[in-house]
């Protein structure tokens, strides 16, 4: 019962000044905000990540072109991955597709309709690999990527955009890329998938890959072969890289020692990528929302002491009436923790807002508080606030009664 009358003198005494205790708060408040909104981006972030990776499964490989140093900078082999080296990669051990892929954005047109949308050129393997149905008509197969045919397939939204409700099917529409804009045919119109990565499906169109290489984009070289192992297994994975890397090193003819022209990366390789990735942003979030709440926690130090000293008489007062040491002590402390705790709270509530608002204006992601965040950046809070009131009170609880009382 005597602890809950010092709680309540305590919250009084914070009522006498309520723009010294707003002001005393205020780094309290950016601190939790930025740990709050910080926390919920990472976790809304990682959840769309994992939920994009785990869409796609757990068997998959990428071949990508090496990055490598050159004058002091880091350059890509843009001209490092062949046609030919997908057909080699399909007949390697423990692989079950490969499929090389293209792509760049380029402007589509049907009649008086234009918008904007990237240009995938993919084999007829691509519905398997991307686990992205067909939704009308049917998706091209390989007769069309060996004849270089001018035919495509839309993404829905793509189809929505130059369609509206229309059937699209046989309809043609021109493309236009770095060859300038060329006459397609629509074979089919992809289901609705929406984003993996930062990839919209939904607004791409699918070209057989030997058209969208020598009649939209004049390339020579591929951008990535994607391969999907026979097996999610992490040894069998290791397996099928190990055999993909010795087949390319051959088909470059690259000598025992050199460095690869390419990369050779499993999905949960990049997985783990990203997870270090969010580690370091973590670190880089937490330093700054640390530093705001030690500057807070100054600032409540330096309130505190004032008010220490502008209470003296009373200090003297309650000390002369019986109140202990410890009593004094224990009433500081909790003025300090009461004035951070609800600078945390006020901190919870802006980073949200914050997280919110930046979901809505950047629309990559759902950003996710979660109630843990909420409890540490609570009890961050406080503890900075009983760590800043430790000096202000004893040093109030160490008060001679006799001074105190003839303090003016």
């Amino acid at each position: 019962m005597f602890f809950i009358r010092i709680c309540l003198m305590s919250l009084r005494s914070l009522t006498v000044h309520p723009l010294r205790t707003v002001l005393a708060t205020m780094g309290v408040i950016f601190g939790v905000a930025a740990v709050v909104a910080a926390m919920a981006i990472l976790e809304g972030m990682g959840s769309n990540i994992r939920d994009n990776f785990a869409s796609m499964g757990t068997k998959r490989i990428f071949v990508t072109p090496a990055i490598q140093r050159r004058s002091g900078r880091f350059v890509s082999n843009f001209d490092s991955l062949k046609l030919e080296d997908a057909e080699a990669v399909a007949k390697c051990a423990g692989v079950q597709y490969a499929m090389p892929q293209v792509g760049s954005g380029a402007t589509i047109k049907f009649r008086s309709k234009t918008t904007s949308s990237k240009v995938v050129g993919a084999t007829e393997i691509y519905p398997k690999l991307s686990n992205h149905e067909v939704r009308e008509g049917a998706f091209f197969d390989a007769a069309h990527v060996r004849a270089k045919s001018s035919v495509c397939v839309l993404g829905a939204k793509v189809k929505e955009e130059l369609f509206a409700g229309r059937p699209a099917i046989n309809e043609e529409i021109k493309i236009t890329g770095t060859s300038g804009p060329r006459t397609f045919t629509i074979v089919g119109v992809m289901d609705s998938e929406g984003n993996v990565g930062s990839e919209d499906l939904d607004r791409t169109v699918i070209v057989p890959i030997t058209t969208a290489m020598d009649r939209l984009f004049f390339l020579d070289s591929v951008q990535m072969i994607m391969v999907e192992a026979l097996s999610a297994e992490d040894e069998k994975i290791e397996d099928a890289k190990t055999a993909i890397k010795r087949e390319l090193r051959m088909q470059h003819k690259i000598r025992a020692g050199k460095q690869d022209d390419f990369s050779v990366q499993a999905q949960r390789d990049m997985v783990q990528q990203f997870g270090q990735l969010t580690a370091i942003l973590s670190v880089v979030f937490y330093s700054i929302a640390g530093i705001s709440l030690v500057v807070g926690g100054i600032g409540i130090m330096n309130i505190m002491l004032v008010a220490v000293t502008e209470r003296t008489r009373e200090i003297g007062v309650r000390m002369a009436m019986g109140a202990r040491r410890t009593d004094v002590l224990q009433q500081f402390l909790i003025e300090a923790s009461v004035v951070s705790f609800l600078g945390g709270a006020v901190g919870v509530a802006c980073g949200w807002g914050l997280a919110n608002g930046i979901e809505a204006v950047t629309r990559l992601f759902e950003t996710i508080t979660t109630m843990s965040s909420v409890i540490v950046a609570l009890a961050m809070a406080t503890m900075t606030g009983i760590v800043s009131g430790i000096y202000p009170a004893w040093k109030a609880s160490r008060l001679d009664p006799v001074e105190a009382l003839r303090y003016e």
